[in-house]
């Protein structure tokens, strides 16, 4: 294996927020650095200079480009449309400057806006895309204003986005799952996410407190959940719910006045970077995604001993979970069954040890030292290839 320390430049739109892609950049980023000796740039187009929401090593750069496509979000489409192309015009020129004076010799795309020009700047990298959300889940367009355009937009999109992934040297998803999605290319490869959370702990806690860690948004189902909780607080009043979001949880607050939920045993919390504490105070996990591109929660709460409950949405949570031996997989919408397993796990001390010891062995197969060693393996094979 090479010992060659290369220059690694990662583009993803941004490290301020408590987001998974946020997360596993600046972990694997990290360990390049101090473990491999790396020189690694982080180049980003949002936030206010170089500021990381989670811990980043001081000999990894970031680069911010300053392009704030976030300013589009709430545009209208046509609008959006029009100030979206001078910003990727602006984005192109920039990414093109900097590639060019740094000139890594591994270039990382998260798969955003720079995919669309990545492959045509000539810069002398290699190319690699990671993909951090399943197929159908990738820039999907919803119903509403504009619906025509934005369908023709999207139908033209999602044919380009095979092209441009065919020309990358080597496209990154994280489930075999995955894979097995984008039959068209030939150039896939199964690398998982890395446990970010130092080492592996047994949880030796015996609170009756239940957590779910995510974002405030459609996908992660947290309106699920609520209804899920509107069953289980009945059946175990001792027992309490603790979310842990990114994002503006309002639309839930009003849901649990909706479901008379006692607010003194369900709490929705904001994001926090020590969220291994908080594993740690809980006995159960639950995770009620409808779509999850690898599920990294999931091996973070089973590090910590923690039995999982998990909807069985497509890729993440089947990839890692063992129904019935260190969590339980509930068919989608399924809000009663799901309920059912959680207050199961409520009585059953036994088997929630018994589960959480089982994930907490898993969860070892997903540590950095062990995911970073697939990633050198890749870059040293990616550029003897190249070099020849």
């Amino acid at each position: 294996m090479s010992d060659k320390k290369y220059k690694i430049c990662y583009c993803t739109p941004a490290l301020y927020s408590a987001g998974g892609v946020e997360r596993v950049v600046t972990t694997k980023a990290n360990y390049f650095a101090e473990h491999f000796g790396y020189e690694v740039t982080i180049i980003v187009t949002e936030g206010n200079g170089d500021h990381s929401f989670f811990h980043l090593s001081k000999k990894v750069e970031v680069i911010n480009l300053g392009i704030a496509f976030e300013d589009l979000w709430n545009k209208p489409f046509i609008k959006k449309l029009l100030l979206y192309s001078q910003k990727q015009r602006q984005y192109k020129k920039l990414l093109r400057r900097e590639l060019l004076r740094i000139k890594p010799d591994i270039t990382i795309s998260t798969l955003r806006r720079e995919i669309n020009f990545i492959n045509d700047i000539q810069d002398g990298s290699v190319k690699i895309g990671e993909l951090h959300l399943s197929r159908s889940n990738y820039r999907g367009i919803e119903d509403g204003e504009s619906f025509f355009l934005k369908r023709l937009f999207s139908k033209w999109w999602k044919r380009d986005i095979v092209f441009q992934l065919k020309r990358l040297d080597k496209f990154i998803v994280l489930t075999d799952c995955a894979v097995s999605d984008w039959p068209e290319l030939n150039n896939v490869r199964m690398i998982p996410d890395p446990l970010p959370i130092e080492g592996f702990r047994k949880n030796s806690s015996d609170l009756k407190r239940i957590i779910s860690v995510g974002r405030y948004s459609y996908e992660k189902g947290y309106d699920l959940l609520l209804r899920i909780w509107s069953i289980v607080e009945k059946e175990c009043p001792d027992w309490q719910l603790d979310i842990y979001g990114m994002g503006d949880p309002t639309p839930y607050v009003k849901m649990m006045d909706d479901l008379s939920i006692d607010q003194r045993r369900c709490h929705l919390r904001s994001s926090l970077v020590d969220v291994e504490s908080e594993y740690l105070k809980s006995s159960i996990f639950v995770h009620p995604s409808r779509s999850e591109g690898f599920g990294l929660v999931i091996v973070e709460a089973m590090a910590c001993s923690l039995p999982v409950v998990s909807f069985d949405c497509e890729n993440g949570p089947r990839s890692i979970i063992t129904d019935g031996v260190d969590g339980f997989l509930v068919s989608p919408f399924n809000i009663r069954y799901f309920a059912d397993r959680i207050i199961m796990l409520t009585r059953n001390a036994d088997l929630r040890m018994q589960m959480g010891e089982k994930g907490l062995i898993k969860s070892q197969q997903y540590g950095i030292e062990k995911i970073a060693m697939q990633w050198k393996t890749l870059f040293d094979d990616l550029m003897q290839n190249h070099e020849v």
